[in-house]
């Protein structure tokens, strides 16, 4: 590990101060601050040459100006001859924007790949991607890690015998799949129709939860509003209501919290892949990833 220096952003420094720690080394002496205009600037205290340096930022709200943040430290490690620069970023912001609706929109991941290339980041670490496919935007190696079993370990011991795992969407089936192979349980999919970035619709359920409790899982929870919906159709086709939360990135923006203080959710379980202050809402406990990024880390080094 002699070789290796991590940097912390100010996106996630308390998930860097975590990995440092089961690596058994010092964060790396940076500085990182913005001008009375909004301009970022970065400042590397200690040399970087011909060392491997892991950079640890989520590029969670605000989404910008992390990235910007991001691509900073990139090219000052860059520019100071580093000899690898690796991106952690627990959370992969823009990752919703992976193809066009139509003609006249971005695809501002392959887009936000692409600049993250160009500055000198030479391999991506992210978990849980919204997306699969956003690997192959890059052209660099990208390891794609999953909070899955350190959750569904977690959660192990704290779900009745009968619990059924629902995924919120089609798109999450896989994702609960290996929940309930974890859980030794079977698979619900809720069938949805978006309206619009922030509003959906459930269509219907495909499953029995009739007198069963749930655990509902997915990749994010951002306003809320999915999951706040999900339950409202599982109560209506008889589920207890007993349900548990559990996903690897906890957004909570706007009024997430209202929204999910709902008096069948018993149970919130998220990661800290985004910095979420849980102190005061008892339903919320966060499982730190930081073993999984530091075993990747180990691993290669």
């Amino acid at each position: 590990m002699n070789n290796i220096i991590l940097f912390a952003g100010r996106a996630n420094p308390g998930l860097a101060k975590a990995i440092a720690q089961d690596l058994n080394i010092p964060l790396g002496n940076c500085t990182a601050q913005q001008f009375p205009d909004g301009e970022v600037t970065v400042q590397l205290q200690e040399s970087v040459r011909q060392k491997s340096v892991f950079i640890v930022q989520s590029t969670s709200p605000p989404v910008n100006d992390h990235l910007m943040e991001l691509l900073a430290f990139a090219d000052a490690c860059r520019r100071a001859a580093a000899r690898q620069i690796t991106a952690i970023i627990p959370y992969f912001g823009y990752a919703r924007a992976d193809k066009r609706h139509g003609r006249s929109e971005p695809i501002t991941a392959s887009m936000v790949a692409e600049i993250m290339q160009t500055i000198g980041i030479n391999r991506v670490i992210t978990l849980d991607l919204h997306a699969p496919q956003i690997e192959g935007f890059f052209r660099i190696p990208v390891d794609s890690l999953s909070a899955v079993s350190i959750l569904g370990e977690t959660l192990r011991d704290r779900l009745p015998a009968d619990v059924v795992v629902v995924s919120p969407d089609t798109g999450r089936v896989s994702m609960a799949t290996d929940y309930a192979q974890i859980l030794d349980t079977s698979v619900i999919v809720v069938h949805k129709q978006r309206q619009s970035g922030t509003q959906t619709q459930v269509t219907r359920i495909v499953g029995e939860v009739r007198d069963r409790p749930c655990l509902i899982i997915d990749d994010m929870i951002s306003t809320g509003g999915t999951i706040a919906k999900t339950v409202d159709a599982l109560l209506d086709a008889g589920a207890r209501p007993e349900m548990t939360v559990a996903v690897t990135h906890g957004l909570f923006i706007q009024d997430a919290r209202q929204k999910l203080s709902h008096d069948s959710i018993q149970q919130i379980l998220a990661t800290d892949t985004i910095s979420t202050d849980a102190e005061d809402w008892s339903q919320l406990q966060i499982v730190s990833v930081a073993p999984l990024i530091a075993q990747m880390i180990r691993k290669d080094e």
